[in-house]
């Protein structure tokens, strides 16, 4: 995966393939804390019980895939010797803060397919929940910025 000039390929390629990691394992995260363990919600909780464990399932299959492909992507850049560490970093917060937020305003506040929790109010934990995702987006920017003022240096690795 060279690109045009046949050279190495742009670090922001590293960038890329690590958002799917940090997606994944957000998702994992919010899943087995508080699908699993706290039971505060399912994925889908606008239908029967039944209904919200298979949604459970079929997120938890999406994350596994997400990670799967993303390590796969980093592994290959990483045997190539090209893989950018920032800039891999900064893909994987702002993968992960960019699914907490998603979640938080979309599936939360613009679906209300699940709340973080119920019989309470909700508003401590939706700040909570989304300023854990703008804090985790600031992480990937700042992560970005200091990769992009040395993408040549950025954490380069040299392969295994």
């Amino acid at each position: 995966m060279r690109n045009d000039t046949g050279g190495t390929p742009p670090p922001s390629r590293s960038l890329l393939y690590a958002l799917p990691i940090g997606v994944g394992v957000m998702a994992a995260v919010d899943e087995i804390i508080f699908h699993q363990i706290l039971q505060w919600h399912h994925f889908y909780d606008l239908a029967t019980p039944t209904i919200g464990i298979i949604t459970d399932g079929l997120l938890h299959s999406a994350e596994l895939i997400a990670m799967v492909a993303g390590l796969f992507l980093i592994v290959g850049l990483a045997r190539r010797g090209v893989l950018f560490r920032r800039w891999a970093w900064a893909g994987f917060f702002l993968g992960a803060g960019g699914f907490q937020v998603f979640d938080g305003i979309v599936s939360h506040k613009v679906l209300r397919i699940h709340q973080i929790r119920y019989n309470v109010d909700p508003l401590m934990y939706d700040i909570v929940w989304n300023a854990i995702g703008l804090i985790l987006i600031a992480i990937g920017l700042w992560l970005y910025r200091q990769a992009s003022r040395n993408p040549v240096g950025a954490g380069r690795t040299t392969g295994y």
